[in-house]
């Protein structure tokens, strides 16, 4: 019983802080006018995954496949999920009854390892976006997005332990 509680909570803060990156990045993009990452290249890449290509020179010139926005914003929320699992592995089940900022932050820098050295290179951008035009732009957004990630997850831990 105890594990299927802790499995619906590390599914719930885990949407509740990639909805709080997500709002974010929309921020971002009404107010400062910088447009966030576009999750259909995300679809893209994992759509391409089956037909053996897993780097892309650029995955701006790889061709659209039909469901690439659909697949991209399912894997984004999967994978907010997935890394909420990260403060449970570093702290054990007091996370969610005592949730810190701090293991919420860690998180999220913790997280920054996938898009750049995963996702940044596949997409032919290079590691951590050493190959785009302005890579210290990319990295610091990619930074902050990541920190509202962690500290969404660090907010939606603490209001589901307050209630509890």
């Amino acid at each position: 019983m105890l594990d299927t509680i802790i499995f619906y909570k590390t599914v719930i803060t885990g949407i509740g802080a990639t909805l709080v990156m997500d709002s974010w990045s929309l921020c971002q993009r009404l107010i400062l006018k910088i447009p966030p990452l576009n999750y259909a290249l995300v679809g893209r890449w994992i759509l391409w995954l089956p037909q053996g290509k897993f780097r892309h020179r650029t995955i701006l010139s790889a061709s659209q496949i039909r469901g690439e926005n659909l697949i991209g914003w399912l894997f984004h929320y999967l994978t907010g999920i997935l890394f909420a699992v990260i403060p449970l592995l570093l702290n054990g089940r007091v996370w969610f009854y005592e949730p810190s900022l701090f293991m919420g932050v860690l998180t999220g820098l913790l997280t920054l390892l996938a898009p750049f050295l995963i996702l940044q290179p596949a997409f032919g951008f290079g590691i951590a976006a050493s190959l785009t035009p302005r890579p210290w732009v990319a990295r610091l957004l990619s930074l902050i997005t990541h920190i509202a990630y962690g500290v969404g997850l660090y907010g939606i831990t603490a209001v589901m332990a307050s209630s509890s």
